[in-house]
């Protein structure tokens, strides 16, 4: 499997994300699997704020495109930030997933003046792909349950809305209470979380 990751942690050292991507890399290659991998913190040309009046869109961002349409998956990691994923990453997904490429839109009522808008999409050229997000959370899972019920953490609204339009299939890592003083023996477990996740790829 082809598998591009788009890590958004500014930390691309000695952060945990690092290690779960480090981690992840390691494990994927072991097992015969090839890795893209762009650390968006430190990519020579950085993408403008989101601007729907910039079109076409910059060249980076057609690169980008290029080597998802070459992987089998898109892996996509980083930290939550007020229940959204670190801004370069919400910044990426903005630029590159994104009408016409990633979906079109197809009218059920094309011609109706207060329906033309009402309809489905059509996935495009990510179609039947996986979708990876790996999310690390701050706090403990239970404070996070209000939100999850509503939707609101951001895997629950990539997979619903992001995901879907463009229709990946999806998988999920999550890590919580995510903090410097963390366990050398919780790190560990983690660790090996993502070991069997990737062994679940196969």
């Amino acid at each position: 499997m082809n598998i591009c990751i788009i890590f958004g942690h500014h930390n691309i050292n000695d952060s945990f994300n690092a290690s779960v991507r480090d981690t992840f890399i390691d494990e994927a290659k072991r097992l015969g699997h090839k890795i893209d991998l762009i650390n968006l913190f430190n990519e020579k040309v950085q993408l403008p704020f989101y601007r729907s009046d910039i079109n076409p869109p910059p060249q980076i961002v057609l690169d980008y495109r290029k080597r998802l349409e070459d992987a089998d998956a898109m892996f996509l990691m980083g930290a939550c930030h007020n229940l959204r994923m670190n801004s370069i990453l919400e910044n990426w997904i903005d630029w590159v997933l994104h009408p016409t490429w990633f979906f079109t839109y197809k009218s059920l009522i094309p011609d109706s003046k207060f329906f033309r808008n009402y309809g489905y999409s059509v996935p495009g050229a990510m179609k039947n792909k996986i979708g990876i997000v790996s999310m690390t959370y701050g706090g403990p899972m239970i404070s996070y349950f209000n939100f999850s019920f509503f939707n609101n953490i951001p895997y629950r609204r990539l997979k619903k809305s992001v995901f879907h339009l463009g229709g990946l299939k999806t998988k999920y890592l999550r890590f919580y209470s995510v903090l410097p003083n963390m366990e050398k023996k919780e790190f560990e477990s983690s660790m090996q979380k993502v070991i069997k996740f990737v062994q679940s790829l196969d």
